[in-house]
């Protein structure tokens, strides 16, 4: 009796860690975010003046790269640019400008392209509740290479004057390192 009840106490003990290791697999959907307040509007955050503040950190969490940016903001009707420059730790500048473009699908749901001189291809991005999800593969110097890695970005809007920003960056399916940002608006 006691040797069945191991037996069924291990079995119960893997069920449980197989259901939670499958269940940890399962990756946020932007339809998470749909009740969360307050509600973002891109065009509405990303207009003006805002300052952000970040690292790079690579697989183990080790930050490998400080940086700052100023981004300079505007939209017309649904085309917005945002104006980015950067710097780093180690005294490299850097400028980015995306070109946003805002639709709305047929649910009446805002989604996003952009693009951007080292964005490979286009952007695209859904917007839900405070929070907006979007993929990019973007070219990046290293050492004096070019590596196309992909971006997995999520915004989450805190404040109507904060938002924080984690992005994945993988090749070939491996998780290289994350970006981590805080963006005020001035």
């Amino acid at each position: 009796m006691k040797r069945r009840l191991i037996l069924s106490g291990g079995a119960i003990a893997a069920t449980t860690t197989l259901t939670g290791a499958l269940t940890g697999c399962a990756s946020q959907q932007i339809t998470d975010y749909a009740r969360e307040k307050p509600v973002l509007d891109l065009r509405q955050y990303f207009n003006g003046t805002l300052d952000a503040y970040g690292v790079f950190t690579d697989r183990s969490g080790i930050v490998i790269k400080r940086f700052t940016v100023v981004m300079n903001c505007s939209w017309q009707d649904n085309e917005g640019v945002l104006d980015e420059d950067f710097s780093y730790s180690d005294g490299t500048k850097q400028k980015r400008i995306w070109r946003l473009t805002r639709s709305v699908d047929a649910q009446g749901l805002a989604q996003y392209t952009g693009r951007a001189d080292d964005v490979v291809g286009i952007a695209t991005g859904l917007e839900r509740g405070n929070a907006f999800h979007w993929t990019y593969t973007m070219a990046l110097p290293v050492d004096g290479k070019v590596y196309n890695v992909d971006f997995d970005d999520w915004m989450y809007l805190m404040t109507d004057k904060v938002m924080l920003n984690k992005a994945t960056m993988s090749k070939f399916g491996f998780r290289l390192g994350e970006v981590t940002l805080s963006f005020f608006k001035r």
